[in-house]
């Protein structure tokens, strides 16, 4: 192999400058950016020549051939967005990797007219003066959970942090060892509580904790009760824990702070719908809850945050506490949050109008039906495949009722031309990549999670990629 000859045979960055496809690229993203790009390339091209073998020289030759596509490819890569919209067909309704809680197409207008103007985000308009950001909802959560005050930080771990830090600091908070749980990215709530300053008192064992265990751990050190909704697990068996409405006179008793962590949140009882019961926002404060807090993105259905209701004392402290200017929520927040919340004033708008809501309630019948429309229209775009409806289950997911399988359907997709793993890793590079479940030799799509509006560009993409 001649390496003086391959050096020589790379381009100079002037000549490189010249070629119609790199002027085209410079006059696209700027001078600067490509130069970057083509020095980074060469570079690498002469430490790829410099450590090669005789055996590689083909593969070397081809990469220098390749140089101007490259730069082209790697720059426009670079330039790309790298947040997109996929199409969610595995059946999981709040898909942690998938962005959880989708906001509606009505919701997102509104929004798109918030966010690419002024707001009046923090500015009373009939009194002309500053306001808080929470005023544009407070009213609404208190009114939809019967709480006394509300203000909202930007997840539910946040809003945890902030309670313990401002009505737990330097003292002693007791959890049951049943509910010390882990949420996702190994956030555990010892290390939570650790992080906020508080003393963690852990009572009872993994499966049993009496109302005794919370009577013998409170100390003059005690500042608060914590109860955890173990959201992401179930424990079956034999097993025993305290409600909130048996801790709450122990809790005035002794004068600590009742705090509830719901976790998901819900403000709707699932159970009249025919899944399994999840306990209530507002039941958690009817019965006694001094503070609560919950997901924005999980079974609410709507944009990130962490919502905390409850005693107005304690929420005005927590409103002064110098951790809620690092953990308050933007105006794109606010916005969506509002309009998630006002949906709930009528509850049969809000299974209408909030996806998330809509999809774990929606009949068998309903979502059979639409299976059997993206299969008909596949078919009627003559998809080279074997395509047919087959029940399947969908699940809740993003830590919310583990328990919980929906019945759903699901078209299934088997091509005889193209092996399932190339034809999954294909659905992924689509200009809208689609995620499927794979199971056996098929591509499974549960139409729990695909909205009407995305039959058609489904069909599309499987044709193209099928083709």
């Amino acid at each position: 192999m001649d390496k003086n000859n391959l050096y020589r045979s790379i381009p100079k960055v002037d000549i490189l400058l010249e070629d119609p496809m790199i002027r085209r690229l410079r006059k696209r993203y700027g001078h600067e950016m490509v130069m970057e790009e083509i020095r980074e390339q060469t570079d690498h091209l002469r430490e790829r020549i410099r450590i090669s073998t005789d055996s590689e020289e083909e593969s070397v030759m081809a990469a220098v051939a390749d140089l101007i596509p490259s730069i082209c490819r790697e720059t426009e890569r670079l330039a790309a967005p790298r947040v997109r919209r996929v199409i969610n067909a595995t059946g999981t309704i709040l898909h942690t990797n998938l962005g959880r809680a989708p906001i509606s197409r009505r919701h997102a207008q509104h929004l798109t007219e918030i966010v690419t103007g002024y707001s009046n985000l923090e500015f009373d308009l009939a009194k002309r003066d500053r306001s808080e950001r929470y005023a544009h909802f407070e009213d609404l959560l208190c009114r939809l959970t019967g709480a006394e005050a509300a203000m909202v930080v930007n997840n539910n771990a946040a809003a945890v942090m902030l309670i313990l830090s401002t009505l737990a600091k330097g003292g002693e908070v007791i959890v049951s060892r049943g509910e010390l749980v882990e949420i996702g990215g190994k956030f555990r709530i010892p290390d939570v509580c650790s992080a906020s300053g508080a003393i963690l008192a852990e009572v009872g064992t993994t499966n049993k904790t009496h109302l005794s265990d919370y009577e013998e751990a409170i100390t003059e050190q005690t500042r608060a009760i914590l109860k955890v909704h173990p959201s992401n697990y179930h424990i079956v068996g034999f097993t025993e824990s305290v409600p909130v409405k048996d801790l709450k006179p122990l809790a005035e008793e002794k004068d600590v702070v009742l705090i509830e962590d719901l976790g998901s949140g819900v403000l709707v009882d699932l159970s009249r719908y025919g899944r399994l019961y999840e306990p209530t926002v507002q039941e958690s404060v009817a019965a006694g809850a001094d503070v609560v807090c919950f997901s924005g993105d999980k079974l609410l259905g709507g944009p990130q945050a962490g919502i905390i209701i409850g005693k107005k004392k304690y929420i005005q402290a927590m409103k002064k506490n110098p951790l809620t200017r690092a953990l308050r929520v933007d105006k794109f927040t606010v916005a969506a949050l509002e309009m998630v919340l006002l949906e709930y004033l009528r509850e049969d708008t809000a299974r209408e109008h909030i996806p998330v809501l809509r999809m774990i309630t929606e009949s068998q019948e309903s979502v059979a039906a639409r299976a059997e429309r993206l299969a008909r229209l596949l078919l009627r775009l003559g998809c080279p495949a074997d395509i047919h409806t087959e029940a399947c289950e969908s699940q809740v997911g993003g830590g919310s009722l583990p328990m919980e399988r929906i019945p759903s359907m699901a078209v299934v997709i088997r091509s005889e031309k193209i092996r399932t793993a190339r034809l999954e890793q294909e659905l992924l590079q689509l200009p809208v990549p689609i995620l499927g479940r794979t199971i056996g030799d098929a591509i499974w799509l549960d139409v729990r999670t695909l909205d009407e509006e995305e039959l058609t560009l489904v069909a599309e993409g499987l044709k193209e990629v099928l083709a």
